[in-house]
């Protein structure tokens, strides 16, 4: 099944002009290089096209006919002159969205379009308790749209094993990958492996962890799950929790972007305690659902937040939403702090009194809850977001039965991928985020789990896809791919990065039409640049890759 493209990113537009200036050189002179391959790869998935509503493929017509002419649109569309057609084969491997606006190459295009709401795909795609108006709806677009993907990704044929193994050799045998590295790339429409390089070993995967966060929260959580927080008065008392449901996404921002927003809360719940005539009142806070250390066992990072089940912006210490920041010390004691604040700024006389759990008896007063789970891991996957990714490391946990714990989460992990019959031999989990040395995954896994997010029987994982981030665009690998590399709009892939570990995951349209997973690990490097450019480089080779 194929459905109109969701309407979302219009408050993109300026940034998106901007870009397509400064861009406007390079992307004219790679048009010209790849335009043979563009045009091949738009008649193999051209019965794709088809199948999507007129307006895609009007527009998608006018790319096709004008490739010399850069416009907003082409850059909008994702680059077409680089391969990224937009047809249900390019889609699939390039969908044209993100979690917290930064793809600024394809929104605007996409802001056209007719909304359906979705995983963070529009601002206008519905509303929920506690999120602004306008906030997604909790069940995501893509699935529909990558449905569509089976033909076109088949069309071209398969690379054949010896011809891109002389492709990717010459990249992934390079001493600056350190002694130990393991490789896999595989064929998403039929699930071979089509290359290997040690791909069962098990090697420390760094971020590329939050692949298989992902996929678990999405398989035992579901897609549309939302987390809640919420406010509760204990019986014949005066005395109001504050009780964390393990939403790091929680705001205290007036423009919450489509979050959970503690402002709301404190609306509602004043609003609630004047029906009750309650104007003086005692606020705690309870976060029992979290069990074990608050500290992972790297200890205190600007990375990562002390894991708690209450939090307000990921317990940041400045106006950031993605990167290292300096975090509170105490983020569920901060996070009752100003909702006291805003009470008291709706008339509630309001003391704090520490933490106190809720009792069972205690009645409800008001509730919001998060975006949903599709869009968690679409913005965990695209900025590498440590916070939501040991926040969904929990959520696993609570929906298998395990301790909602760092070691908890990680045995959830497991557990739930293994419910996906996934290749397990020689993987271990010690953390949902990949900080941890204790991870172990292998390639095959990866890849394996990257081509299970693109099949018609999984469409709940298809966030795993969606939130990749897209070479030369979209978070952490939005400035390592120049205008003018072959992966830039094409490339989509999870970067890996600590000290000594460099790995990057993902997939890729190949010259063919081919959609291809692939997973590169490398350990003991020891120059982080050249490591990440000869990844990069790899997966670029790739996306140019006609090998048959």
């Amino acid at each position: 099944m194929v459905v109109r493209e969701p309407k979302v990113w219009r408050a993109a537009r300026p940034r998106v002009v901007r870009v397509a200036r400064a861009v406007k050189p390079g992307i004219a002179r790679v048009t010209h290089a790849v335009k043979p391959g563009v045009a091949r790869v738009a008649q193999v998935v051209k019965p794709g096209v088809v199948r999507v509503t007129s307006a895609i493929t009007a527009r998608s017509s006018q790319l096709t006919r004008n490739t010399k002419k850069l416009t907003t649109l082409q850059l909008t569309a994702g680059a077409a002159t680089l391969g990224l057609v937009l047809s249900a084969g390019a889609v699939a491997a390039a969908g044209p969205w993100d979690s917290t606006g930064q793809r600024t190459a394809e929104r605007d295009w996409a802001a056209s379009r007719g909304g359906e709401g979705g995983a963070d795909h529009g601002r206008n795609s519905g509303t929920s308790s506690g999120t602004a108006a306008g906030a997604p709806k909790p069940a995501p677009s893509a699935p529909s749209v990558l449905a569509g993907l089976g033909g076109a990704a088949g069309a071209g044929s398969a690379p054949e094993s010896g011809a891109l193994a002389a492709v990717l050799d010459p990249f992934l045998n390079s001493s600056v990958l350190g002694p130990r590295r393991a490789a896999a790339v595989v064929d998403v429409e039929t699930g071979e492996q089509l290359y290997g390089q040690n791909a069962d070993d098990a090697l420390t995967p760094a971020s590329t962890t939050k692949i298989a966060t992902a996929a678990a929260a999405l398989s035992a959580a579901g897609a549309d799950h939302r987390i809640e927080t919420r406010t509760v008065l204990e019986p014949g008392s005066a005395e109001v929790v504050l009780v964390g449901g393990g939403d790091p996404t929680l705001t205290a921002h007036k423009d919450t972007g489509g979050y959970a927003s503690l402002r709301t809360l404190a609306d509602e719940t004043a609003a609630a305690l004047a029906e009750r005539h309650l104007k003086e009142i005692t606020l705690t806070y309870d976060a029992s659902l979290y069990e074990g250390p608050v500290m992972h066992s790297i200890g205190e990072n600007d990375n990562l937040a002390p894991v708690t089940a209450l939090m307000v912006d990921e317990a940041r210490l400045n106006d950031s939403s993605s990167g290292t920041a300096k975090r509170s010390e105490d983020p569920a004691a901060d996070a009752t702090a100003k909702f006291a604040d805003l009470l008291e700024e709706r008339g509630v006389t309001t003391r704090t009194e520490g933490s106190a759990e809720a009792t069972k008896n205690a009645e409800d007063l008001a509730a919001v809850s998060s975006a949903p789970l599709s869009t968690l891991v679409e913005r965990m996957l695209t900025n590498s977001d440590n916070d939501i990714a040991e926040a969904l490391a929990r959520q696993v946990a609570l929906a298998t039965g395990e301790q909602t714990s760092f070691d908890g989460g990680a045995a959830a992990i497991k557990k739930e991928l293994k419910k996906l019959e996934l290749p397990l031999e020689g993987v271990e989990f010690a953390d949902g985020s990949g900080l941890s040395r204790g991870n172990e995954l292998t390639p095959a896994l990866l890849t394996t789990l990257l081509a299970e997010s693109a099949a018609p029987s999984h469409p709940e994982l298809r966030p795993v896809l969606t939130g990749l981030p897209i070479a030369g665009f979209t978070g952490t690998l939005s400035s390592r791919y120049t205008p003018e590399a072959a992966g830039t709009g094409v490339v989509r892939a999870k970067t890996g990065t600590l000290t000594g570990v460099n790995t990057l995951a993902g997939t890729v349209v190949d010259a063919d039409g081919r959609l291809l997973s692939f997973a590169f690990l490398a350990m003991d490097t020891t120059d982080k640049a050249a490591a990440q450019s000869a990844l990069d480089t790899a997966a670029s080779a790739l996306a140019t890759c006609g090998c048959r």
